[in-house]
């Protein structure tokens, strides 16, 4: 039995537990069987997960015309086998190509189809001809990619129908590059020991707390395994930030915990609740927030489903939503989300702000937010929301934004740039391509007396 290297190994199992819906890439890349790689294998590990599926639509495309029924139903690990060995051929300039299509025709193999095995060799073999020609006239897929046909055609129409071919354009880029990795910082010294063991950061684009891991390995470190440096998107940690400060707190959709560190170093004093309706997120983010003692109460609950009433002065409804936003981070959105979904994420989404609205005293506030880019999900929610009842106002987010750049938790770049990310009613809006963030949707609201 031929060797297989521990990489590509681990990205064929991980690939093939998406493609059959089992779990998502993130959470698999940061599992046991990838974290016990070598640092090399877990690099690698990740650019082929995330290559794979961030291409997949094209990888289908250059695969089908090729075989010799192209409308034939592969078997998945025969179909998996193809696009990880294709991506590697296509995209990885320093993979050989005999390693790309022996260890794929490999993995057919010790999967159970030693038979297709020689179908997988013969559709990669012409593959790597054809690259090493660099013949664009013979198949004309290898010509430079477009980010736009790695989405399916009813997400780019959408995008561009709602915010113009510049910006959905620059969506589809960004979620072909590997998001940046952001570093929530408790001070300056854990800067400096991050820096002495070999992590190079740069500033963040927003917050006067966050770094940008230039190059290193922070999970390497004390201060990462402490606690004293945490690994979470900018943008999301923006999104805590405009909660503002109270007495009562209550994170309506916590785990896995980021935001609900963020209000409680916000607010040292205030006792938080934090709800998950998943009781296996909920235990991974109790344990993940354990060091805060008491401060946090913790709830197994549906935040739709709220009882509370009149009880806190700040509600965060972080809410469940599509992801869009995050289409970077975890790719296999793009192939797992329909219009249809949209909807009654809607219809859920509506039910959480109401109870949040709830949950919030009079004169008390609710920061509703979500990853997406979809107006079903962001504008139209609140919107409805506000015709529906009267116990609430908008208040922009601009008010907000300024008060955090005058407490110096927003830089002086990220006031200014942020401007042009908050609509003429106040909501906002972080597009992907703009920062290097994920996408995000802020509203604020006041509940009336």
């Amino acid at each position: 039995m031929a060797a297989i290297s521990p990489a590509r190994k681990a990205a064929f199992a991980i690939l093939l537990a998406v493609e059959r819906g089992k779990s998502h890439s993130d959470d698999l890349l940061r599992g046991k069987r990838v974290t016990e790689l070598s640092s090399a294998d877990r690099n690698l590990t990740t650019a082929l997960v995330l290559g794979t599926i961030r291409w997949q639509l094209r990888l289908d495309r250059l695969i089908r015309p090729l075989l010799k029924h192209p409308n034939a139903k592969l078997d998945t690990e025969v179909l998996v086998a193809l696009r990880l060995g294709a991506f590697q051929l296509l995209h990885l300039d320093r993979v050989p190509a005999h390693a790309a299509i022996d260890e794929s025709v490999e993995l057919a193999k010790q999967s159970g189809h030693r038979f297709a095995s020689g179908m997988v060799n013969a559709v990669l073999r012409k593959i790597a001809l054809e690259v090493g020609r660099r013949t664009a006239e013979e198949l004309p897929i290898l010509v430079e990619p477009d980010p736009l046909e790695a989405y399916p055609d009813w997400m780019v129409e959408r995008w561009t129908g709602f915010y113009g071919t510049a910006t959905a354009r620059a969506i589809c880029t960004h979620g072909q590059n590997p998001p940046s990795l952001a570093v929530r910082i408790s001070d300056s010294s854990v800067e400096q020991e991050l820096a002495a063991n070999a992590v190079r950061l740069e500033p963040g684009e927003l917050l006067s707390a966050v770094r940008v891991v230039a190059s290193g390995d922070v999970t390497a470190t004390a201060a990462f395994r402490e606690g004293r440096a945490r690994l979470q998107d900018e943008g999301s940690q923006l999104v805590a930030e405009l909660a503002p400060r109270g007495n009562t707190i209550l994170d309506c959709c916590a785990a896995p915990g980021g935001k609900t560190l963020i209000l409680a170093e916000r607010n040292p004093a205030a006792p938080i609740v934090a709800c998950e309706a998943n009781a296996q997120r909920l235990a991974q983010m109790q344990k993940r927030l354990e060091p805060l003692g008491g401060r946090i109460a913790f709830r197994l609950t549906d935040a739709s489903q709220l009882a509370d009433e009149s009880a806190f002065d700040v509600v965060l409804a972080d809410v469940p939503c599509s992801g869009t936003g995050t289409l970077g981070r975890n790719p296999e959105i793009r192939h797992r989300l329909r219009p249809e979904d949209l909807p009654r994420q809607a219809d859920r989404q509506k039910a959480i702000l109401r109870a949040a609205l709830r949950a919030t005293r009079p004169g008390g506030y609710v920061v509703y937010s979500t990853c997406s880019l979809e107006p079903e999900e962001n504008e139209q929610v609140v919107t409805a929301l506000l015709n529906d009842s009267k116990q609430a106002r908008q208040v922009s987010i601009s008010t907000r934004v300024k008060e955090l750049f005058a407490e110096g938790i927003l830089t002086a770049e990220g006031w200014k740039r942020l401007g042009d990310c908050i609509s003429p009613e106040g909501f906002l809006r972080l597009m992907p391509g703009k920062f290097h963030t994920d996408g995000f949707f802020a509203a604020m609201l006041q509940k009336c007396g």
